[in-house]
């Protein structure tokens, strides 16, 4: 695969315990290209640990293939089976450890901000947010998976934030790198 210095690679992970979502996606100026999108299934697996692993083992290889240099992840949101966050929560966990243990810039996003970056309203729903994802992407079909088009969007969104970050023509990899670069600027 043929990247250039402007490209950035990024992987969209959207964790689950019973099915993952993962996109990654080349993006250049205003231009997007998918190249994979997908889920790995877990519910055939009863061992909560056995799909721990199987989820740091699948997004490490889909790492060493496609190249990303960062990963943008969706955090969990606060529901009320305690149980049910604990084991989402690890899920997570795992997924970015695959990253870290890749050297990947790891960034968190809540279901809100992707929400608001793919449609403009933090409250929109899955549905939503899967029309406006085909619509800005030109995607003839969508995904089977909710989980795919959030993947999908963690990964638009955390480029779209990316591209807030380029300052008088600089581009820097993230907030760090520009206040290191610019310390003038911060109180």
């Amino acid at each position: 695969m043929s990247v250039n210095s402007k490209q950035q690679i990024i992987m969209g992970v959207d964790p689950g315990t019973n099915i993952l979502g993962y996109s990654v996606i080349c993006a250049d100026k205003n231009s997007i290209k998918i190249l994979i999108n997908g889920v790995i299934m877990l519910k055939k697996t009863d061992d909560h640990f056995v799909r721990l692993g199987i989820i740091y083992s699948k997004l490490c290889s889909l790492i060493d293939t496609y190249q990303p240099l960062s990963m943008a992840i969706e955090a969990p949101f606060f529901g009320k089976n305690v149980q049910s966050m604990l084991k989402l929560g690890r899920a997570q966990g795992a997924a970015i450890v695959a990253g870290a243990s890749k050297s990947l810039d790891v960034t968190e996003y809540s279901p809100r901000r992707i929400k608001q970056s793919i449609t403009g309203r933090g409250n929109a729903s899955k549905e939503q947010v899967a029309k406006m994802l085909m619509t800005t992407l030109n995607l003839t079909e969508l995904p089977k998976y909710f989980d795919e088009t959030d993947a999908l969007a963690v990964a638009v969104c955390h480029y779209k934030a990316s591209k807030k970050i380029a300052v008088t023509g600089k581009q820097f990899k993230n907030w760090n790198d520009f206040i290191q670069a610019n310390p003038n600027k911060v109180k």
